[in-house]
């Protein structure tokens, strides 16, 4: 009895510490998940804490954006000094104040600082190529993200959201929309000459044409006017309302990002014209552009541009650089994603930056 009783014992024992031993193996898993939510346009973001062969503690990350004045800037700074830290390096920034020279003093001095991986969004795809080469020279990878630079230049790839397909998915969504109805089309973009700015506008303009051929067999693509609004509220705003009087028969808004035309729904508003206007946008995601797409029928659709993901996937790659990484594909993307009425609410989020 007593033997039986004493295997018992053993038998709980046993037990107890297999139950301790899972109990701790799970914990322990749970420690390297970080669940700091960075959530933007309804995006569940959670900051990963990525391999590494090396000691990343004090190894510095500086990035250098070509100005704050906007929400998307903003959420992409945010994101790149949240990943950085959380992965135990240290996080420099500087800021360019929308100005070429100050763009370039301030990348001067994050080179200065000895940061061991520079981010780079480039206000001008020109006037950064020389001091990407002073980076080089001081031993420091290169790494552009959401802009673009001159092929010129010295970087190791180019981080940003597949502006060509978001583009082209947000064409083909508008040429479906409207079928055989005539279009009298007014594209409103960022600046002249911007890359970016210009792949979004091919993506649209082939992205239209592309689905009229395949559905019509012919193309109807009258685009009346362009304007340029600076990427910005203002710009937009007094854009549209030049428009709408040399052109009150535009029908069709068409614009390289979200921010270029919430200023313009301003001035469509004021002319009683969301009725007959429908507005199509090759990028952001912007949670603004998003409520109104949830809430009306005149903002159609607009593609994802998630700075959340895009500053996570810099310092991923500046991580496996110092991990001694070399082949990397000149231009990296993210997943393509069109927002739409079907699926706004999934990607709303009404307290994220952008």
């Amino acid at each position: 009895m007593k033997t039986k009783n004493l295997k018992t014992t053993r038998m709980k024992v046993i037990r107890s510490l297999m139950v301790f031993v899972l109990i701790s193996t799970l914990l322990g898993c749970v420690e390297h998940l970080d669940t700091s939510n960075t959530s933007v346009n309804g995006e569940d973001e959670t900051t990963e804490i990525y391999e590494s062969a090396i000691d990343l503690t004090g190894k510095k990350i500086g990035y250098c954006t070509p100005s704050l004045n906007a929400p998307y800037y903003q959420a992409l700074l945010q994101s790149i000094k949240t990943t950085t830290e959380k992965n135990g390096m240290v996080f420099l920034s500087a800021d360019g104040q929308d100005d070429i020279s100050k763009q370039i003093a301030a990348v001067e001095d994050l080179i200065t600082k000895g940061v061991d991986a520079l981010l780079l969004n480039p206000k001008d795809p020109d006037a950064l190529v020389g001091i990407t080469k002073i980076a080089k020279a001081a031993g420091i990878p290169v790494f552009i993200i959401d802009s673009s630079i001159n092929p010129s230049a010295e970087f190791v790839t180019t981080i940003q959201s597949n502006n060509l397909a978001n583009g082209e998915l947000a064409g083909a969504w508008l040429a479906k929309k409207m079928g055989t109805k005539q279009m009298n089309i007014a594209l409103l973009s960022g600046n002249a000459g911007n890359p970016v700015g210009k792949t979004r506008k091919q993506g649209l303009l082939q992205g239209i044409t592309e689905e009229q051929l395949r559905t019509q067999g012919k193309i109807n693509l009258n685009v009346k006017t362009q304007a340029y609004t600076e990427w910005s509220y203002a710009g937009g705003l007094k854009a549209m309302e030049d428009i709408l009087v040399a052109h009150p028969d535009i029908n069709v808004v068409i614009t390289e990002s979200d921010v270029c035309v919430l200023g313009a729904i301003k001035a469509i508003e004021q002319a009683g014209k969301t009725d007959d206007i429908l507005i199509v946008a090759g990028a952001d995601g912007q949670k603004e552009a998003i409520k109104y797409i949830m809430e009306t029928d005149f903002y159609g659709c607009t593609a994802m541009n998630s700075p959340v993901q895009i500053g996570r996937n810099a310092v991923k790659y500046a991580i496996q650089y110092m991990n001694g990484k070399r082949d990397f594909e000149k231009k990296s993307f993210t997943t393509p994603l069109l927002i739409t009425k079907e699926n706004a609410a999934k990607y709303y989020n009404p307290s994220a930056l952008f």
